[in-house]
């Protein structure tokens, strides 16, 4: 008996590593991989890109807001796109990552960005991570994941991802980054991060891909009553 046809919601803290592992889920049982933080990143780079957001950090959404009726981000073979252009490379930067959650607090960008999830996801067999997927976008997705994980581990997983495209971070300024993320997305007044209540856990400090997909299978398999599991490639 194969995998159903179910929506799987990722969701939880900056670089618990929640789009590396529903990017693998989607590849090892066929689903179709949608980042919602890709989004919320590709409206900061916009808005960065067109002087939509100040030195001191204050965002002008009397231009960013009625300038996202033009925007076209899509997904493409490659990642994020924003019209023909890929823009995977420049959403990951600390500049973005340091305007990011500002940005998506902001009520209507989130309005902004789940109709298109929604639409994006349509055709069912999704696997979507970000930070309010199993509480606001999907609250009836058939599967919910939170995934948390030590905020050192995290900082040095950022830092490394960073250093390995040919950036120059300091492992503090990463830190600090995290932190502000993490409070910002807790704290802010529309759909703050948030473990949903019929979420399964999964804490992978010391965990490898391998693990955490065999994690996620036999969560899969109790949940829906599978006698047998499909085969791993990873």
């Amino acid at each position: 008996m194969g995998i159903p046809d179910i929506i799987i919601a990722v969701d939880g803290y900056s670089s618990t590593g929640k789009s590396t592992f529903a990017k693998l889920v989607a590849r090892e049982f066929g689903f179709t991989y949608l980042d919602s933080g890709a989004m919320y990143r590709g409206v900061t780079l916009f808005a960065l890109e067109n002087g939509m957001i100040g030195a001191d950090g204050a965002i002008d959404t009397e231009k960013l807001l009625p300038a996202m009726a033009g925007l076209d981000l899509h997904f493409g073979a490659d990642g994020l796109q924003m019209g023909e252009r890929c823009i995977e490379k420049e959403i990951r930067t600390l500049e973005v990552s340091s305007h990011v959650s500002p940005v998506s607090a902001i009520a209507p960008v989130r309005t902004w960005v789940d109709e298109r999830l929604h639409a994006f996801s349509a055709a069912g067999r999704v696997i979507m991570d970000g930070r309010d997927i199993g509480t606001t976008v999907f609250p009836n997705a058939e599967l919910k994941i939170f995934m948390v994980a030590d905020a050192q581990v995290r900082a040095r997983r950022r830092y490394d991802e960073m250093v390995a495209k040919g950036e120059t971070p300091t492992l503090e300024d990463v830190m600090k980054n995290l932190q502000e993320r993490d409070y910002i997305d807790s704290h802010r007044e529309t759909s703050p991060l948030r473990q949903a209540e019929d979420a399964f856990v999964m804490d992978n400090t010391h965990m490898t891909l391998h693990e955490e997909v065999v994690w996620v299978l036999g969560v899969i398999q109790g949940k829906f009553g599978l006698l047998e599991a499909p085969a791993l490639s990873c």
